[in-house]
């Protein structure tokens, strides 16, 4: 008898479902843009005489629901009240209540990747995002630009009729694409989503976001109780609101990925002290409170075994006192940032309830894009761009941050002993693909109308590769074949549908790569091998890949990856061993690159950079938000920054240029008709030099050099500041930000936009009240 595999079967369900569509409505779904019919020639001569054929219109399969995806950033399988977490999360706990847990759902292990993978139905290394944006190279699989052969759900939706849109956080578009000159094709507004409202970037100030809306950079509301969770569901209420107004006949899609709970952990005082004293039993007594709790509710198999702490995270105990105290207060901050998200997702549900919509929307609640993040290093810390940096922030330097953590003075990120605890039962975190604890996740199906199940667990082994097909099952919509004349890569994902109709079904995925960072394993048929080649918090040399030691789980029986059989049964393990070598090499995952910070520079990585070879970048007033990969690099570097002004009086104040903001940057400015250059190193140590005298009406050139001290990131330097060729101060910066200033806020002319990088003038009145000509920067 022939064995049917996988690939054979998705192939041929594709094949009926086209046929089928084409059957009821005769349209060929199969080829996008669906082919309008030749207009029938008419003979009549006056309009009054002659009937009108029927308008060609391209409308989704009749009862094709509505889709919603929520994604939540950065939170692990076992923080959600949902999957036995201490975080009350009452929307995910109803709906879960009212459709199905996947306890056996998996992400990528980090942001970027896990996303193109879940909108597009693809793996991320045929995505070209082997790993976040920021951080692509020169290699296939890793150069960061989705190839034509890949189409989003989102477009093949929009092609099919249905209405689209995006809000929050996208981080899928080059970062090298993020300015006016585009091109635009990676935008979500290029990618099928007729609408977007959020940020483009991996990260953002939750009180003061780099918003986008389309690809128009736009302010936030100047409203004391801002945040951006609460405004991007204000934009997603409206949108659908209208959309069902408009056209109530029309499905509607709805990507909705919050930027929480990725730090910064940003979330107002009312919700963290919802766990005051919480917390205080530490990360230890959470897991085993935390894996109680799972087996009581069934969202862990009766036999699973709690996974030990690693000697690389440290013991609770072994913490003083003032430790305790503030990661107490970080572990707080977040639960309170978890459950504030969870309620903004439920004023989103509660809505589609109030329209009549809830039921018929195939609703995926997915916890988290990867597990929790241990990004934050042993103590966490308050300033996240630190931990980007590869510094690692001390207790001592976060204490007088105690009382305000969450609030708009810090951009905080918890310690590695809170992340694991979250990744409760399982091994590691965040960016460690070879465990379950990097890329497990919660994750709940709701569908009334098409789900009969209730509040039931469901355990296939699945992938978010697997979501874009379950949609296009549930809408009766096939994979394309061809998009605007491209032929399609087929989809890697397989639909999941079949599983809610039986939870003992058999396991429709039965292969599965994982790679991120050199950290590495393959699931095939009820087995992991898997490596940790890589920790997320250790910046130091990793070790030859070749000198990598594997690990062996039976993970249908061991469900968190807790009994080691390599030494055991050898042969088990170069059989997968070689199996992740055929995926690695069938989904261009090789060479593997396990370099995380360096790549952040593209000079080092090898992907394109705006600038080219440029050493010179004149930039004009009304340039604003202009990212790090679209901007000349400064950091470290010998470099001037010239700038010719127009001046009415001797008080001109405001900003001629910033890059960044207030957790680290630079700006040249007026203050009160006097020059100033202030350098701010991720806001603990800020080098501000300025002119004793104001400058009088009319012309004047205002000169900024940077001599660095050594030829390597993070070098201190002489700071220099001139006005029309004479010297007017000088001062030495001990050391500067290596690699990165911010995750979301750019470079500005005429103003610092978002936060100020200077607190001596005011965020959102800072504009420059003279005339700019033009600001050169230069790199010498």
């Amino acid at each position: 008898m022939k064995t049917v595999t996988v690939q054979t079967f998705v192939a041929l369900l594709s094949v009926a479902l086209a046929g089928a569509s084409l059957a009821a409505d005769n349209l060929d779904r199969s080829v996008l843009p669906i082919h309008e019919p030749q207009p029938t020639t008419i003979t009549t001569l006056d309009a009054r005489d002659a009937k009108a054929p029927p308008r060609f219109e391209v409308k989704a399969p009749e009862g094709a629901p509505n889709v919603v995806i929520v994604l939540i950033d950065d939170i692990g399988f076992g923080h959600s009240s949902a999957f036995g977490g201490p975080i009350r999360m009452p929307t995910l706990d109803r709906l879960a209540n009212g459709g199905l847990k996947y306890n056996r759902f998996h992400t990528t292990a980090l942001c970027s990747p896990t996303r193109v993978a879940l909108l597009t139905g693809h793996n991320h290394h045929p995505n070209n995002a082997g790993a976040i944006m920021e951080l692509a190279t020169a290699f296939p699989g890793n150069t960061g630009v989705r190839p034509r052969n890949i189409t989003p759900l989102a477009e093949i939706l929009r092609q099919n009729g249905y209405s689209t849109a995006a809000f929050g956080k996208y981080h899928e578009t080059p970062p090298w694409e993020v300015s006016v000159s585009g091109p635009y094709d990676r935008w979500p507004t290029h990618s099928g989503f007729d609408k977007f409202y959020g940020f483009i970037g991996g990260e953002t100030n939750q009180w003061a976001p780099a918003i986008f809306d389309g690809s128009v950079r736009v302010e936030h509301k100047q409203t004391p109780d801002y945040h951006f969770t609460t405004d991007m569901t204000d934009q997603a209420i409206n949108w659908v609101s209208a959309q069902k107004s408009l056209s109530p006949d029309k499905p509607f899609y709805m990507y909705f990925a919050t930027g929480a709970t990725h730090a910064p952990h940003h979330v107002p005082k009312e919700w963290i002290a919802k766990y005051k004293s919480q917390f205080s039993g530490g990360w230890d007594k959470l897991r085993e409170e935390t894996f109680a709790r799972q087996k009581k509710l069934g969202v862990i198999p009766a036999l699973a075994k709690l996974t030990p702490r690693p000697k690389e995270i440290p013991a609770w105990d072994e913490m003083s006192a003032d430790q305790k105290r503030l990661f107490e207060r970080q572990m707080e901050t977040f639960a309170g940032f978890a459950e504030h998200t969870d309620h903004e997702v439920g004023r989103l549900v509660r809505q589609l309830e109030a329209i009549g919509e809830l039921d018929n929307t195939l609703f995926f609640y997915i916890v988290g894009d990867n597990g929790a993040s241990a990004e934050g290093g042993p103590e966490g810390t308050y300033n996240e761009m630190m931990a980007l940096n590869g510094i690692i922030g001390k207790a001592e330097q976060m204490m007088n941050h105690i009382d305000t953590w969450g609030d708009p003075t810090t951009f905080p990120h918890f310690a590695i002993g809170w992340a694991w605890a979250g990744n409760t039962p399982f091994q590691w975190t965040k960016q460690v693909a070879s465990h379950f604890g990097g890329t497990r996740n919660g994750m709940v199906l709701h569908w009334p109308k098409g789900i009969k199940a209730k509040g039931e667990v469901r355990s296939q082994f699945h992938h978010v590769i697997d979501v874009a097909p379950t949609v296009l099952e549930a809408a009766k919509i096939p994979h394309p074949k061809t998009v605007d004349g491209v032929q399609q890569r087929p989809m890697d994902g397989v639909s999941m549908l079949y599983s809610t109709l039986d939870a003992k079904a058999a396991d429709r995925r039965t292969t599965q790569y994982f790679e991120m960072f050199g950290n590495r394993g393959i699931y095939h048929e009820g087995w992991v091998a898997c490596t940790r080649h890589s920790i997320p918090w250790l910046m130091a040399q990793n070790p030859p890949l070749k000198d990598d030691v594997w690990e062996l789980y039976k993970v249908d029986e061991d469900f968190s990856q807790a009994n080691n059989l390599a030494a055991q049964n050898p042969e088990k393990l170069k059989q997968l061993q070689a199996i992740f070598l055929k995926e690695a090499e069938r989904n261009h995952v090789l060479p593997i690159d396990d370099r995380r910070s360096e790549r952040f520079n593209p000079a080092i990585a090898g992907r394109p950079d705006i600038m080219g070879e440029r050493k010179t970048l004149t930039v004009y007033p009304g340039m604003v938000g202009m990212m790090e990969n679209a901007f000349i690099n400064v950091k470290g570097v010998h470099h001037t920054v010239t700038a010719e002004v127009e001046l009415k009086d001797d008080k001109t104040s405001g900003v001629i240029i910033a890059q960044a903001g207030y957790f680290g940057g630079w700006t040249l400015y007026l203050k009160d008709g006097k020059p100033h250059h202030e350098y701010n190193w991720f806001a603990l140590e800020r080098t501000n030099i300025g002119g004793d005298a104001a400058l009088g009406p009319g012309k004047h050139t205002i000169h900024y050099e940077f001599i660095p001290d050594t030829a390597r990131p993070g070098t201190g330097g002489k700071s220099i500041l001139s006005v029309d060729g004479k010297k007017v101060a000088e001062a030495h910066i001990p050391k500067t930000q290596p690699f990165a200033f911010s995750g979301d806020e750019g470079a500005d002319v005429g103003v610092d936009g978002e936060t100020n990088v200077s607190p001596d003038y005011k965020q959102g009145d800072n504009a420059f009240t003279g005339k700019i000509v033009k600001v050169t920067v230069e790199q010498k």
